[in-house]
């Protein structure tokens, strides 16, 4: 079994949970929330790491604010090698897929898939949640860390 170094968040610090208002300014402040705390739990050095949580969690809080209308809630998640970012709002629409070649908007979802080592969705009363996850380290395999895409 190979080991690599994890960079993990110092104790107590692997977790975030911040609510935001319904505003378009929200989805800056939770970009910025999740770079900082990134950084802050030692996972600078994985530029690629914080900059993709960083976009699809952009692109995850805007489907928020699009499709629900609603507060939504960012939460994340660092241990063993594996990020998870999850946004949780009040709409009951799932998201899904489109084919990012033939869509004029919609293809935030086309990155979450792409990008993101693993994502889903699932519904809890009257909201939903929509998840991904990173991997943080080379204890990953590469092939499921960040996959090469061209975008023109």
């Amino acid at each position: 079994m190979l080991h690599g170094s994890y960079p993990q968040p110092p104790l107590g610090a692997g977790h975030l949970s911040v609510e935001y208002d319904p505003r378009p300014s929200a989805v800056g402040e939770a970009r910025a929330e999740v770079r900082r705390h990134l950084e802050g739990w030692g996972l600078a050095d994985h530029d690629d790491v914080v900059d993709v949580a960083e976009l699809l969690v952009s692109e995850l809080a805007t489907n928020a604010l699009l499709h629900s209308e609603s507060r939504f809630r960012l939460t994340l998640f660092a241990a063993h090698g594996i990020l998870r970012c999850e946004v949780r709002d009040g709409g009951s629409r799932v998201p899904t897929v489109l084919d990012a070649s033939d869509a004029e908007n919609g293809r935030g979802m086309f990155l979450v898939d792409t990008l993101a080592r693993r994502w889903g969705c699932h519904r809890e009363g009257p909201g939903k949640t929509v998840w991904f996850e990173l991997g943080t380290c080379e204890c990953v395999p590469p092939s499921c860390r960040f996959p090469v895409i061209a975008l023109s």
